[in-house]
């Protein structure tokens, strides 16, 4: 080879390079699924609206006392008419008051921090139970699997709301007890998934790879299993937040949830029901908020799924123009 050709091999700038000299970086999954996530508007503004609720919530002491009541308090003189009703929006009470005198706009605020309270808490909880339960049955099998996949089947159909109430009969309605069983009928759903995500993986090769070279079941479990749980589990987290802030509410408004002492969305709208016909606010309010907030979680929850899995994004988009061309 002559000088001139190395001169020219020497010239040509390598693989990882551009033209212009800079390098070309590697991006992550995570790093493309973020790209694709900033690229959705939807998404964005759902994070927005999120980031709002939860800084709503961590400054409600600073809403009460710019407003002047406490969220417990009943404003007898400027809170009530002189038939004893709630008044509407006005001066001193910017959301209007409920029954007893009680300033609406506080009390929403503080319900803001037991929803998200018991919606992220009961999530959380619910997806590290589901990952070691269906992680442990998908995995092990055999008898393990048998066992674990028959609890959570008898869990799913059992009438949650039949056992909420019995336990708040026998304990007393409160937020640990709310968390407890939103917890236990959350994480069978999330347990199941994994069960069947875990039952494709462990026939990869590289699992076989790592068992040839001698790796045990736990360190197979946590270093090769669990990593590809992530992005599924992250999706399935990220719905059932809604669905928790749903069950909190649902369980509120029948008694059988958060103290009827405590302001939150639910508890509001079962107050709701003795007024809402003369003071539309009071019913109005809660479930506004309680719709923004379950959307919000909603539309985020949809955005991660199609970030981390592009492929579903256009499988549904093809499926929509097929049926497009079968209309026309």
């Amino acid at each position: 080879m002559s000088l001139t050709d190395l001169e020219a091999e020497a010239s040509v700038p390598p693989a990882s390079e551009e033209p212009d000299g800079r390098k070309i970086e590697g991006r992550s999954p995570w790093q493309l699924a973020w790209a694709r996530l900033r690229q959705d508007k939807a998404a964005m503004t759902a994070i927005v609206v999120i980031v709002l609720l939860i800084v709503m919530a961590l400054i409600a002491p600073l809403i009460a006392k710019w407003v002047g009541y406490a969220p417990d308090f009943g404003d007898r003189k400027l809170g009530q008419t002189a038939d004893g009703l709630p008044v509407g929006p006005n001066g001193h009470h910017p959301l209007g008051t409920d029954r007893l005198g009680r300033d609406i706009l506080v009390r929403a605020v503080y319900g803001a921090r037991i929803s998200l309270l018991v919606g992220l808490v009961s999530t959380l909880l619910a997806v590290i139970f589901g990952v070691i339960i269906g992680s442990a049955a998908g995995y092990y099998g055999g008898a393990i699997d048998t066992v674990l996949a028959r609890f959570m089947d008898v869990t799913l159909s059992f009438p949650y709301l039949l056992f909420a109430i019995a336990l708040a009969a026998a304990f007393g309605a409160s937020t640990p007890l709310t968390i407890f069983v939103i917890t236990f009928f959350s994480f069978a759903s999330i347990g199941r998934i994994v069960r069947g995500q875990v039952l494709q993986i462990k026939e990869r090769e590289f699992i076989e790879a790592a068992r040839s070279l001698g790796a045990g079941s736990v360190r197979t479990m946590f270093i090769d299993v669990i990593p590809n749980l992530i992005a599924p589990v992250t999706v399935l987290g990220s719905m059932t937040i809604p669905t928790a802030i749903i069950f909190e509410s649902t369980l509120s408004f029948l008694g059988a949830g958060i103290d009827p002492r405590t302001p939150s969305w639910g508890n509001m709208l079962s107050d709701a029901t003795e007024t809402y016909t003369v003071a539309w606010w009071t019913l109005f309010i809660p479930a506004l908020f309680l719709l923004i907030t379950t959307l919000a979680f909603n539309i985020l929850g949809d955005a991660v799924r199609d970030a981390l899995d592009p492929r579903a994004e256009r499988l549904f988009a093809a499926q929509k123009a097929n049926r497009k061309k079968k209309r026309k």
